[in-house]
Formats: structure tokens, C-alpha cells, sequence
């Protein structure tokens, strides 16, 4: 997929966006992620984990100056513009930044069902193992080990409620804040890596009714 391409996926009610997060702009998170590992100080400083869901290693906040120096903000302004452009017909004049996290999630971890607050929530994977762990059972079955899963409503005839997502270095999906989703463990030695964000759009846009 080209990083200009935008690919909307909509197996229910709300949209999902797909689209490719530049290598530029994983490098240099990446970088940044691995430089706040090494500095105890600073990682404590931005430690994330009391204020969210995930049962991970270590989650923390994104700084402002990180996100502006990397392009990652402008990235997340524009991709959601033309979101909402294609879905709704509208042009958005606000994008107002909450919050923007790491996590970093190891072998056993996984993240339970939540949603989040702000208008739009988004998530993209900046470093994976290259194996998530085979299933245990003898009859092969579909394998969702360290799979993002999406849900909306409830299963009924002709209608999914939910859309298992594997994850790829590079892919960020853009969805509603009030979308349930989950991460499921995985197992084996290395990290996933995922970088998430929550955004206020124009409230007029937002609130439908």
C-alpha cells in the first residue's frame, strides 16, 4: 500500500481507515521508544500504565515535541481529515490532540476489551516479532495470537460483530473512539510494539444528532 493510499474498511456500523505509516516516521519513534527505555528516569517520568487498560510491560505517554520533530501529528491530522472527507462528506477544521502512548507488550500480555474517550482513536505497529506462537490444539484453527480485535454490536445474519486484525510493521488503522477492542497474547521472546492516539475532531461533525 502507498503511503498516500487510504483503504476504508467497514464490515458493520462505523468505518475503520487503514492506511501506511511512513518509515520515517517508525524510525524515528523507534529511536525514541528505545532511548526512553534506557533512561529509568524518564521512563517513569512518562509512565502511562495506571491510566490505561492493558495488562502490558510498560506503556507510556508520547511527548509533544516527539510527535511534532517526527511528523507523526501531521501524519495523524491529515489521515483523519481525509477519513472523515471520504465517510461523511465533511471537512473537519479541528483536530485537537488528547493523548498519544506506547505500549510495548511481551510474551503472556494481552490488552482487554475497552474503548476510549475523545472523538477518534487509532492505532499503528512500529515493531513485531517475527512469530506470535502456534495455537495448542491438535485441529488447526485460525490463529489470532497477538491479533488486535474490533468489535461492534452483536453477530446476526448476514452482519459480523467483530474483525480480527494481524498486525504488520507499518499498518495504522484509524476507528471511532467508542469501538471495543482488545489485544489478544501472543507467545515468544520479542516485542509488539504499537503506538495509539485519541483526537477531538469539530464537535458539529461528530455529534450526529
Amino acid at each position: 500500500m502507498s503511503e498516500d493510499k487510504i483503504n476504508i474498511i467497514r464490515p458493520f456500523g462505523p468505518s475503520i481507515a487503514k492506511v501506511e505509516l511512513p518509515i520515517i516516521i517508525i524510525e524515528k519513534l523507534n529511536d525514541y521508544v528505545d532511548q526512553i527505555i534506557e533512561d529509568e528516569k524518564k521512563s517513569k517520568e512518562l509512565d502511562n500504565g495506571n491510566n490505561l487498560a492493558g495488562n502490558v510491560k510498560q506503556e507510556f505517554k508520547l511527548e509533544k515535541n516527539i510527535m511534532e520533530e517526527s511528523g507523526f501529528l501531521n501524519f495523524l491530522a491529515s489521515k483523519t481529515s481525509r477519513w472523515i472527507e471520504i465517510t461523511e462528506n465533511k471537512k473537519i477544521t479541528e483536530f485537537n490532540i488528547i493523548s498519544s502512548w506506547i505500549v510495548r507488550q511481551f510474551e503472556n500480555e494481552y490488552n482487554p476489551i475497552h474503548w476510549h474517550g475523545g472523538h477518534i482513536s487509532g492505532v499503528g505497529y512500529l515493531k513485531l516479532p517475527e512469530s506470535f506462537g502456534e495455537t495448542f490444539q491438535s485441529v488447526k484453527k485460525n490463529n489470532v495470537n497477538g491479533n488486535l480485535s474490533l468489535i461492534h454490536g452483536s453477530k446476526m445474519f448476514n452482519s459480523s460483530s467483530i474483525i480480527n486484525i494481524k498486525p504488520n510493521v507499518g499498518d495504522f488503522y484509524f476507528f471511532p473512539n467508542y469501538m471495543m477492542h482488545s489485544v489478544f497474547p501472543f507467545y515468544g521472546k520479542d516485542e509488539r510494539r504499537s503506538v495509539s492516539f485519541n483526537a477531538r475532531i469539530d464537535d458539529k461533525i461528530y455529534n450526529t444528532n
